[in-house]
């Protein structure tokens, strides 16, 4: 990794620190950030930005799981016609969860 600076690789540790919820990575990279060289606001944007990018794959899997409940993210879901029902995916087309 000897073309990325230390800033640099800050910056990726920071965001992989968000991406898997590792507070111990956090306290040990925010330190290691400012001492690379980073202001406190870019450390913030980075994390911002890493806190926004791993919000998306949050939301989908809450969206998949209300949306196999007959929910959304405001409720219920509203009956529908069975005419305007779409068909539910077929079950082999699914792989196991986790492999």
């Amino acid at each position: 990794m000897t073309n990325l600076t230390d800033r640099d690789r800050e910056l990726v540790a920071l965001g992989a620190a968000m991406g898997s919820n590792c507070v111990p990575c956090m306290e040990y990279h925010i330190p290691a950030a400012r001492k690379a060289g980073l202001s406190d606001p870019q450390i913030v944007d980075a994390v911002r930005l890493a806190d926004k990018i791993r919000q998306v794959p949050a939301q989908k899997v809450l969206d998949v799981a209300l949306a196999m409940l007959g929910e959304t993210a405001n409720g219920p879901r509203a009956e529908r016609p069975a005419s305007c029902a779409q068909p539910a995916p077929a079950e082999e087309k699914r792989s196991p969860c986790c492999g």
